[in-house]
């Protein structure tokens, strides 16, 4: 989800919500403790060099209990951000604290924004060696060569 559609999207709701894939809900009393962008500059496997920008929320939980985001004060951090960092319209990558920091993409279901797991990827799999998939076929879709097949009794097997 780019941030454009998260500024589109706040001022339709009550309360902000975030819920993980697996169903749990952050706690309503949560903070947006950060909003940036964060530019990766990189080398993958193959060599090839690559850059990815996102804009970063990171959501935290503290014993505050009573703190209750609304949709009109993210709309504002969001404002700030993109006039005193230069932030542009990017997909978002919220950083959330469970075991550890965890790093996800950003849907919206209609109601709650949703903390997409991602998972990682080789970039370069045509070069790092790794085989391509092989084509799954049922044995049904083989067919059988009677010329070349065993029948019972017949001591080939």
């Amino acid at each position: 989800m780019k941030l454009s559609e998260v500024k589109q999207i706040l001022p339709t709701l009550e309360n902000v919500e975030f819920q993980l894939e697996n169903g749990a809900f952050v706690p309503e009393h949560f903070h947006v403790t950060e909003v940036g962008m964060i530019n990766k500059n990189f080398i993958d496997c193959g060599g090839v060099i690559r850059s990815e920008k996102v804009v970063n929320f990171q959501l935290w939980n503290a014993d505050d209990f009573e703190h209750r985001l609304k949709p009109n004060k993210l709309l504002n951090i969001i404002k700030l951000s993109e006039d005193k960092l230069g932030i542009e319209d990017f997909d978002i990558e919220v950083e959330y604290q469970s075991d550890t920091i965890g790093k996800y993409d950003l849907g919206f279901n209609g109601k709650t924004f949703i903390l997409k797991n991602k998972t990682t990827a080789c970039l370069a799999q045509d070069a790092c060696g790794i085989p391509s998939e092989k084509e799954k076929k049922n044995l049904i879709e083989l067919g059988v060569n009677q010329n070349n097949s065993c029948t019972p009794n017949s001591g080939c097997c």
